[in-house]
């Protein structure tokens, strides 16, 4: 059980409260936070957001010999309260589509922190980053043709990077790998080079390359192959056009430990260690200048913050399970189900005692596959305890659903040792207030 306080928070201690040992992130008892929100209940400890961004930067100014900075890839968690954060904390803040550019705006976030990603980016995506944006990473070539007929319409139009495909993968689940030959995004080679060949006939102002090879990947080794394989196109474009890209980010998707099964995980420093060194290798042997590195992390900033808390509302044992049935589960996690993902828990309440038999954590809705995490050592824990889930802060509230007519649940950000409401709990009003109803 141990163990599985290393996958929490940095800040995270057991202290005594009322007489019983109980969890505590930043300061705060997460059973008052549990009975002052309710539950499920996201907590987010922003120390954890910092120390991730200050480990990025760390690794990047020891590593990489040329400028750098930091893209926070807000579809693994973008509201008004993170976008804000990450504003105040100089990174870049990726948003996909009108929806997230409208939270970046609304948080603050200046135009020239502000980039655009979409792999099928509609007319008004199209039109809200061109107003909005800072920098927009082009798809494809139609999307491109869609933005020159823009660029008249806007007096300070954003710097245009191409998304390229190296036609390689990284070790992942299929689902999040995104850099292979048949994959929906970016382009081709033979597409970037008509690319290039088009802003330059339309003076359009082209500043970088994009390409991202999968999502939770724990050995960077993978990046390598396709890091020279876009380095060679580079010397290309350059040959052939006079042209290199200011800026070149290889995407991000480093992964993080979300069981205790993975532990110890490879660090930030050795994934950043890893690119910076191929990088700038390949930048000479292709007689390249060194480009500004834009790492795009997203998951490895914030998914460790993130801790999600449930009550346990029945306990059953089948002929060969012991279920420990929660009040959320696929509708604000939907990971185990689409991917496979594998958690780990601990009880809030005495959360060291010791592991009775394997549990399957399951959730109220009515499907088979709203299995939360399944055989878990787990203690003896009983009907209206609070168990604490750990690493849950990456895409979990934002690939979150009303399946069943559920409630997204609230979410409080720890700074300080003081806890702040950020998003609160959806009502059953909620649910209708988009219905126009039927007439007659």
């Amino acid at each position: 059980m141990e163990k599985r306080l290393q996958l929490f928070p940095h800040s995270t201690e057991i202290r005594r409260f009322d007489g019983v040992d109980r969890l505590a992130i930043g300061g705060c008892d997460l059973t008052q936070l549990a009975e002052e929100y309710g539950t499920p209940l996201y907590i987010y400890d922003q120390s954890a957001l910092d120390a991730a961004v200050d480990e990025y930067r760390a690794a990047l100014a020891a590593h990489y010999p040329g400028p750098a900075g930091i893209t926070y890839a807000g579809k693994a968690l973008i509201n008004l309260a993170a976008a804000r954060w990450a504003a105040g904390r100089g990174l870049w803040v990726d948003c996909t589509g009108a929806g997230e550019l409208y939270i970046a705006t609304r948080a603050g976030v200046p135009r020239e922190q502000i980039l655009v990603h979409g792999v099928n980016k509609s007319p008004a995506d199209l039109w809200a980053a061109v107003e909005t944006a800072g920098t927009i990473v082009v798809d494809n070539l139609t999307e491109l043709e869609r933005l020159a007929a823009l660029a008249d319409s806007v007096a300070d139009f954003p710097q245009l990077w191409l998304r390229v495909r190296p036609g390689l993968a990284v070790d992942t689940h299929a689902f999040r790998q995104t850099g292979q030959d048949d994959s929906k995004f970016g382009m081709g080679f033979a597409e970037a080079v008509q690319a290039v060949t088009l802003c330059r006939t339309q003076g359009l102002p082209l500043t970088g390359v994009h390409f991202h090879q999968g999502s939770h990947f724990h050995d960077p080794q993978p990046i390598g192959p396709a890091l020279d394989r876009v380095l060679e196109l580079l010397a290309e474009l350059r040959d052939a056009s006079s042209w290199t890209p200011a800026y070149l980010s290889p995407g991000g998707g480093w992964g993080v430990p979300y069981h205790e099964d993975d532990l110890p995980h490879p660090s930030i420093d050795d994934y950043v260690a890893f690119l910076s060194a191929r990088l700038a290798a390949g930048c000479a042997a292709n007689d390249l200048p060194l480009p500004i590195l834009h790492v795009e992390p997203g998951r490895s900033i914030v998914a460790v913050a993130g801790v999600a808390l449930y009550r346990v509302g029945a306990v059953k044992r089948t002929s060969n399970r012991r279920w420990l049935l929660l009040d959320g589960g696929m509708a604000d996690n939907i990971r185990p189900s689409l991917y496979g993902a594998r958690y780990s828990a601990l009880p809030v309440a005495n959360p060291l005692r010791p592991a009775l038999d394997p549990a399957w954590l399951g959730g109220p809705y009515c499907e088979s596959g709203d299995v939360l995490i399944e055989n878990l050592l787990m203690a003896d824990v009983q009907p209206g305890e609070l168990l604490a889930v750990p690493v849950s802060g990456a895409y979990h509230l934002m690939m979150s659903s009303n399946y069943n007519g559920a409630l997204r649940p609230a979410v409080v950000w720890l700074q300080d040792g003081q806890a702040q409401l950020i998003q609160r709990r959806e009502t059953v009003e909620d649910l209708v207030d988009r219905d126009e109803g039927m007439k007659g």
